[in-house]
């Protein structure tokens, strides 16, 4: 996607991006750098995320690594207050970190399931819980103030082998609505992104040879989105007017179909 913002329209904001290492949450990180915000990276590999922060940091960006394993709420924890102490409260906390892991029900792949819950759920609810804080207290700056929590289309479609991915998105998708029913009026943005298909290396998780396959044609046959379509959609999303609260922003490569 050509870049839709210029100049620093994000000069002063204080991001965090989780699942920051690779794909979506790296490209986001680096566009939100490159608009002006100071950005904090968390995810397990330090070692991709000090390539994330050297990036930003050769065009003249500030950013921070931090690696936390967001499925530890102790950890977390340890980071937001990290955060707190470095750069003040953070006042945009992309929600990033997940996986795929696709099988039939009946397969009984339980440890894939409990992943995908520790991860998608409760790694997202540690997030939040662990930087509530630095938004609540951002918002009542009057700082503009954006919590954005990745869904997927897979948390309204119906797919087969999707079951338990698909039921963490659509926990995802429903729960930004709920909470912005409490934190909307106190001035803090919640929205979710509901990609389609992103050529990022989450279909590479996936090992069931249906649904890779799926994935893989998807790929070959269409112009797939790119992490940095996601990225711009981001910064957009948090550098228009504090008033303003794209709550669900649905994007799909113009020809997928399901």
């Amino acid at each position: 996607m050509p870049a839709l913002l210029s100049g620093s329209p994000l000069a002063g904001r204080v991001a965090v991006v989780s699942g920051a290492s690779s794909g979506m949450g790296a490209a986001t990180a680096q566009r939100l750098a490159e608009l002006g915000a100071t950005v904090v990276v968390l995810a397990r590999r330090q070692d991709k995320l000090d390539d994330v922060v050297k990036s930003i940091e050769a065009v003249g960006g500030t950013a921070l690594a931090l690696a936390v394993d967001v499925t530890v709420r102790a950890a977390v924890q340890t980071a937001a207050d990290q955060v707190a102490d470095r750069f003040g409260s953070a006042d945009l906390v992309f929600n990033n970190a997940g996986v795929q892991l696709i099988s039939g029900i009946q397969e009984l792949k339980v440890d894939d399931w409990q992943r995908q819950i520790d991860l998608n759920i409760t790694g997202l609810m540690n997030v939040i819980a662990a930087f509530l804080p630095h938004l609540t207290d951002s918002a009542a700056q009057g700082k503009p103030t954006d919590l954005i929590n990745t869904s997927s289309i897979a948390a309204t479609r119906i797919l087969e082998k999707f079951s338990i991915y698909s039921g963490t998105k659509a926990y995802i998708s429903h729960l930004t609505r709920l909470l912005r029913v409490e934190l909307g009026p106190k001035m803090i943005r919640v929205a979710t992104i509901e990609p389609g298909m992103v050529d990022t290396e989450l279909p590479d998780h996936v090992t069931d040879p249906d649904a890779s396959q799926l994935m893989a044609d998807l790929i070959h046959d269409i112009d797939c989105l790119q992490s940095t379509d996601i990225a711009e959609t981001i910064a957009f999303m948090a550098a228009v007017p504090r008033h303003v609260n794209l709550t669900e922003i649905t994007i799909m490569p113009t020809a997928q179909a399901i």
